[in-house]
């Protein structure tokens, strides 16, 4: 850490590299916190959360029964002991609640005032959060599974949706209406992502085993379709042409500067792409377990180097180095499947939900004491011996 302040200092690095240092190792420490408690609303599995963007502070999650909560992550106490409060609740007892299970949950990207929800009732909710009443409905003819807003969109306010209809719905926020169909899948499609480069790119999983990329300005269809043996005919059976997996694609997640997109799918495996060329980059991150037959809500660290992607894989989290495929390590603590995690890139920490009712924060183990402050402890517990860390002492002038 000293080398690192030290070379800084002397501007003989990049300013950038001790904060992706520091940011690496706080992920490679990370650990289930116990003096940090969720507050446990949900009386079913939690099936996806969100943390907004501008504070970092609070967190939205949505559960199998329905309901919609909003917890605010400050530690206000001063304790290291603490519970993330739920601020509020649309619970049962209220009339706009959604009468099954939310499936995503989304805050609007610049402002904490408004968030979206979608659920298995075939409605989309954009939510007042100040009101707990939604501003707007969408309504569609089948359940569903997955909508996605922009995180970087000036010139356009659309959200995708997908459902149980293999045409993906684009919602505009401005007009409340639904103004555009995306056609091209075979079945019904379970997540769909926004590009966080290109405001106007868009990637669509379907259990068709195709994952498709658009620009929506075109009116042509999509721009192409992922194909995990790359153009190789003779690897390739007639029917698994132009797929991206042997089974569903129910998860979707792009890097963080966008060049890169990853999928899972229920053939227990997971696939990095170039997100410009939709080139197969062959990383091997081994069987990923999916059994999953909704969305599979999964993460990608930020401001790392190297990246880190966190996956759900049964009643664990797997958390594989991006570009090498290599599992790092197992984080354990749910009783039963997790469905969700989300990274928090202001603070290197991670938070799960799974059908366990529980959400879990897992946080970077604070670094070691250094050596110095070893040595203080060290002389303050010798008996006769000064405070004075020995560094300070004086070591030239006698008693006299």
């Amino acid at each position: 850490m000293l080398g690192f302040l030290t070379a800084r200092q002397a501007g003989l690095d990049d300013p950038l590299r001790l904060r992706r240092a520091e940011s690496t190792r706080r992920v490679l420490s990370l650990k289930l916190n116990p003096d940090r408690d969720v507050d446990r609303i949900h009386g079913n599995g939690i099936n996806t959360i969100d943390i907004e963007a501008i504070e970092g502070r609070y967190m939205l999650s949505g559960g199998a029964d329905g309901v919609i909560v909003i917890y605010d992550l400050e530690n206000y106490s001063g304790k290291p002991q603490y519970t993330c409060k739920a601020v509020c609740t649309v619970g049962r007892s209220s009339q706009n609640v959604h009468k099954f299970s939310v499936e995503t949950v989304q805050w609007y990207p610049y402002d904490t005032g408004m968030f979206v929800s979608s659920s298995f009732d075939k409605t989309m909710k954009v939510w007042d959060t100040e009101t707990l009443k939604p501003a707007e409905v969408f309504e569609f003819e089948g359940n569903v599974y997955s909508h996605h807003l922009s995180p970087i969109a000036r010139k356009h306010s659309l959200i995708a949706v997908g459902t149980k209809n293999p045409k993906i719905q684009l919602c505009d926020l401005k007009s409340g209406s639904r103004i555009h169909v995306l056609q091209g899948h075979r079945a019904e499609v379970l997540s769909v992502r926004w590009s966080p480069r290109y405001e106007h790119i868009l990637a669509t999983a379907s259990a068709d085993s195709k994952v498709k990329v658009w620009d929506v300005r075109r009116a042509s269809g999509s721009l192409f379709t992922l194909d995990q043996h790359s153009g190789d005919k003779s690897k390739a059976s007639s029917e698994a042409v132009n797929t991206a997996h042997n089974g569903r694609v129910n998860g979707l997640c792009f890097t963080g500067d966008g060049l890169y997109l990853l999928t899972t799918g229920t053939d227990d495996r997971m696939r990095l792409w170039n997100s410009a060329t939709g080139e197969n980059t062959l990383v091997n991150y081994g069987k990923v377990c999916n059994d999953s037959r909704k969305r599979l809500q999964f993460t990608v660290s930020r401001g790392c180097s190297p990246e880190f992607v966190f996956v759900p894989c049964g009643s664990s989290i797997a958390v594989y180095a991006l570009h090498t495929g290599e599992l790092v390590t197992m984080l354990r603590g749910h009783y039963n499947n997790v469905d969700c995690c989300e990274f928090h890139p202001d603070y290197q920490e991670l938070y799960s939900g799974g059908k366990d009712c529980n959400i879990l924060a897992w946080v970077p183990v604070l670094r070691a004491s250094d050596v110095e402050e070893e040595l203080h402890c060290a002389n303050t517990g010798a008996a006769g011996q000064s405070s004075v860390n020995p560094a300070f002492q004086d070591a030239w002038s006698d008693e006299d």
